[in-house]
């Protein structure tokens, strides 16, 4: 199996910073439930120009993480695991199963209801805090266990991305979106000419970016617009396109996820968890993520595998897929990032994140345990 030394890179970069996303998660809380709490919540809805900090990272700092997600995906396509359709089939499936059943068990509970928006929040999985969980596991896990992991959430992540553009835009400025599109299409051309400066790419990206903005399309999206624009030639050191993913997986993983969940974590609990998790949109997050996931990746990959359309790696089998699709129900910065598109109700907002983070930190801890049980009984 191939793996490229930009991939180890990223899956070291990916396990830190996911371990520094929870320690945030935890420090923000706190934070916010303590007698400085009122302080600590204002701070971040503190006015910057044209909108607060809080809004500055999800529009504007999180399109620098969407980028980083183009990139990866870009690269997976061109020369990773998924440029090999037989293998790359594994994680599609996982994925799809992974984000339907998840909605489908949503829907069922809020269909009809003013929550039925929030279908998306339990489809996405967390990169950063699913690699971080399982390197928890240390050099017992196997590589292709490693990648099946990246590559669904990865997937997943596209997924999210199709969901947020198609089913959380309302209303569409024309105009501007058109504007934007165009200058996608000059970035285009730019990569067929075969410019690598990345100069023009960027500033070309800072402009789509103010256009989509105010398109009513959400802005993060052109992040990953622009990662597919980005010359990518053979993918070597000296291609544009890894001298920017190499360059971006630090600040991404130690600076801008840190700072969104700080921003989005500011929480001040004012229910009870048993209050929340007995409304149904707080039972359709829930159950989603934890029982939904694993459910939908165990149950489309093992279809496909059987119906032959794909295959299992050698050192992968059912209940390391079990583990990976219990990983898979951690949601955190996607389901968050979607719970803010959802819902426009602040309180609804607040007790979606807290279902949110019982429910990530409850599927990294069951898939912990049954990897853990898992490869200490290939080891024995």
């Amino acid at each position: 199996m191939r793996i490229t030394k930009l991939f180890k890179e990223f899956s070291e970069n990916e396990k830190t910073g996911g371990l520094l996303l929870i320690a945030c998660t935890i420090i923000s809380m706190i934070a916010a439930n303590t007698y400085f709490g009122s302080a600590y919540s204002h701070f971040w809805h503190t006015e910057l120009g044209t909108g607060s900090i809080e809004y500055w990272i999800n529009d504007g700092l999180m399109t620098i993480f969407f980028l980083l997600v183009g990139l990866e995906l870009e690269r997976e396509i061109y020369i990773g695991e998924l440029s090999n359709i037989k293998e790359a089939l594994l994680p599609i499936f996982g994925a799809l199963g992974g984000m339907l059943i998840p909605a489908g068990i949503y829907l069922f509970l809020n269909y009809g209801a003013n929550t039925q928006s929030g279908a998306g929040i339990p489809m996405a999985t967390d990169i950063a805090f699913a690699l971080g969980v399982l390197s928890l596991l240390g050099n017992r896990v196997p590589t292709s266990l490693k990648v099946f992991l990246t590559a669904l959430a990865v997937i997943d992540d596209l997924g999210a991305i199709f969901v947020i553009a198609i089913f959380y835009t309302k209303t569409i400025v024309w105009f501007n979106l058109a504007v934007a599109f165009g200058i996608l299409s000059f970035l285009f051309v730019l990569n067929r000419l075969k410019v690598k400066s990345l100069i023009p790419y960027l500033l070309g990206g800072l402009v789509m970016w103010y256009f989509m903005l105010h398109s009513g399309v959400h802005a993060t999206i052109t992040g990953v617009l622009l990662a597919f624009v980005i010359p990518f030639g053979n993918g070597d050191k000296k291609s544009t396109s890894y001298l920017l993913q190499d360059f971006l997986h630090k600040p991404v993983a130690f600076l801008i996820l840190p700072l969104f969940a700080l921003a989005n974590t500011a929480i001040t609990v004012s229910a009870s968890l048993q209050d929340i998790i007995t409304q149904n949109y707080g039972q359709g997050i829930a159950l989603g993520l934890v029982i939904g996931k694993p459910i939908g990746i165990v149950l489309f990959t093992y279809l496909a595998v059987k119906l032959n359309i794909c295959h299992l790696p050698k050192d992968l089998n059912w209940k390391k897929i079990s583990g990976a699709g219990c990983l898979g129900g951690i949601g955190f910065t996607m389901s968050i990032f979607i719970t803010l598109l959802a819902f426009e109700s602040i309180e609804l907002q607040n007790n979606a994140k807290i279902v949110i983070l019982v429910a990530s930190v409850t599927a990294a801890i069951i898939g912990f345990v049954v990897l853990n049980v898992v490869l200490k009984k290939k080891q024995a």
